[in-house]
């Protein structure tokens, strides 16, 4: 007998839900009311993408890294995987910076550059990455990076 090749199946599994008042992404503003609680005041960094659909509706979030207390490795595949698997028209990519200091560092920047071209290659937009820290965020996207 030959060699056996595993079948696979790939699924989005729903680990629970998140009460928000806000529902659809409009400004930068909606999506930190949504993340705030999340990332806010936690002490190490956490990647975390915003699923949404073609009317920026928010179907889905997702943690993607938990890092250290001031980097957290992740690559665009990682950020892309869970939005693929959800369907997602859009995300929005955040991260918590523990320092309480929501000032892009290059390293953040060079990650949403190389996450906004994986994105364009699959067809998914990248609305924003938002740093987070201390009561108020920074929007990379506000900031001309993307």
């Amino acid at each position: 007998m030959g060699y056996r090749i595993p079948k696979v199946r790939i699924a989005l599994v729903r680990e629970g839900s998140m009460a928000s008042e806000v529902k659809q992404i409009r400004s930068a503003e909606d999506a930190y009311d949504i993340l705030r609680e999340s990332l806010d005041g936690i002490d190490r960094e956490h990647v975390i993408v915003l699923l949404l659909n073609t009317k920026h509706v928010v179907t889905g979030i997702n943690t993607v890294s938990i890092g250290s207390l001031d980097s957290s490795i992740v690559h665009p595949r990682e950020i892309i995987k869970p939005a693929i698997l959800g369907n997602s028209s859009a995300i929005l990519l955040a991260h918590n910076h523990p320092s309480g200091d929501p000032e892009p560092s290059p390293e953040d920047i060079a990650v949403t550059r190389r996450v906004h071209e994986a994105c364009k290659i699959m067809g998914i937009d990248l609305l924003d990455h938002l740093v987070i820290g201390d009561g108020r965020f920074v929007s990379i996207r506000a900031r001309g990076y993307i």
